[in-house]
């Protein structure tokens, strides 16, 4: 039985002398789920009272975390 974990991959970036990042990307994304179960949901309930709050936080995971997280680890 075979084991498969996904991986995301971003290349042509000047953060090392490969030009490629795995660890980065892979650590952020699964950062980004984590932080999408949690806020969506909770988002979606504030938008139907604070349209624009629920945006922003709906928002959050892509707009902050995942950049964060990626930006953080150089391979």
């Amino acid at each position: 039985m075979a084991v498969y974990i996904p991986y995301c991959m971003e290349c042509g970036n000047d953060d090392n002398p490969c030009r490629c990042k795995v660890i980065g990307p892979s650590v952020a994304f699964a950062c980004f789920c984590i932080a999408a179960a949690i806020e969506w949901p909770v988002g979606a309930i504030i938008w139907c009272f604070k349209k624009s709050k629920g945006t922003s936080i709906m928002g959050h995971p892509a707009m902050v975390v995942y950049p964060t997280v990626k930006d953080l680890i150089p391979c």
